[in-house]
């Protein structure tokens, strides 16, 4: 179960936007030193706050956790212990992966990998009746929606709806940082007018989107908000974002050279510095055992 504490992370996190997972114990054999119902919180650098099982049970939690957050699929995490080195995973057509674990020690573990991936955030600049609009409709599609943030270049959208209140600021700022799609509210004259003032290179200035939204013959602020977010759409579909923008990107794999485990290369993995290169393992015991071997 996840504890008190462990809530407390998981909602800092979800405030600030921090993608994890949260790993599950769902069946745990013996022996082990872990239960059903045991939780862990998973960061994308492989950082595990909880207790889901031993350190070769995590190497493996940690591993899927990052592809888990690559995908944003959850999964049921099947671990089966004494399987020879090298013996690769399973993955079935039903969210269950089957990895073998050659370190485990006779009990076989189930854990439940589910991803917690903030929505696309779109920052919304205005307190006028579209930008209001824009609010409710943009929550209603799923997206984060703020209002006078500033721009990120991880946002799906900034949107300016401010009738003439510092909009060049926002619209520089959000096109200097590559904001993938940004919009202002204007009448064509106007809009035309905003858009040759800003103080960017012209390519960027192409980037604008004004008038905002489809041309549908919107008139009330909903509709306008409603056809805005139809191109905003039509944008992300035709130009998908960089999936490290949205999820997490493939994590690095490297092979335990002791027990042949597959381990997440990453500073939170098991690691040891050999003649300039790095090699990863499970745990201390497989990295006691190479560093005897090569004198380390």
């Amino acid at each position: 179960m996840i504890d008190a504490e462990l809530a407390g992370h998981m909602e800092r996190l979800l405030a600030d936007r921090v993608p994890f997972v949260t790993a599950t114990v769902i069946r745990a054999a013996r022996p082990t030193s872990v239960r059903p119902g045991d939780a862990a919180l998973v960061l994308a650098d492989g950082t595990i706050d909880g207790f889901v099982g031993g350190v070769c049970a995590q190497a493996s939690v940690r591993l899927h956790g990052a592809r888990v957050l690559e995908t944003g699929e959850p999964i049921l995490l099947r671990l089966i212990p004494g399987a020879a080195p090298g013996e690769e995973e399973e993955a079935t057509d039903d969210g269950v992966v089957v990895a073998h674990n050659p370190c485990l020690s006779g009990g076989s573990l189930e854990i439940f990998l589910e991803p917690h991936i903030a929505p696309a955030r779109i920052v919304v600049a205005g307190d006028t009746p579209i930008a209001r609009a824009l609010e409710t409709v943009g929550r209603a599609a799923g997206y984060d929606v703020v209002r006078g943030a500033e721009p990120q270049a991880s946002d799906a959208a900034l949107i300016v709806a401010s009738h003439g209140d510092d909009e060049e600021v926002a619209l520089a700022r959000a096109l200097e940082l590559g904001v993938a799609y940004v919009a202002l509210v204007a009448s064509p004259k106007r809009g035309t007018a905003v858009v040759e003032s800003l103080d960017v290179p012209d390519a960027l200035r192409a980037e604008i989107h004004t008038p905002a939204g489809l041309d549908i013959g919107a008139r009330a602020p909903a509709d306008v908000a409603i056809a805005i977010l139809a191109q905003l759409v039509a944008e992300r579909t035709a130009h998908p974002p960089v999936a490290s923008a949205v999820l997490i990107a493939a994590p690095a794999v490297a092979i335990d050279p002791v027990c042949g485990m597959e381990v997440a290369a990453s500073e939170s993995s098991v690691h040891l510095d050999v003649d300039g290169e790095r090699v990863y393992f499970c745990c201390e015991g497989c990295r006691s055992t190479y560093a005897a071997r090569v004198g380390a």
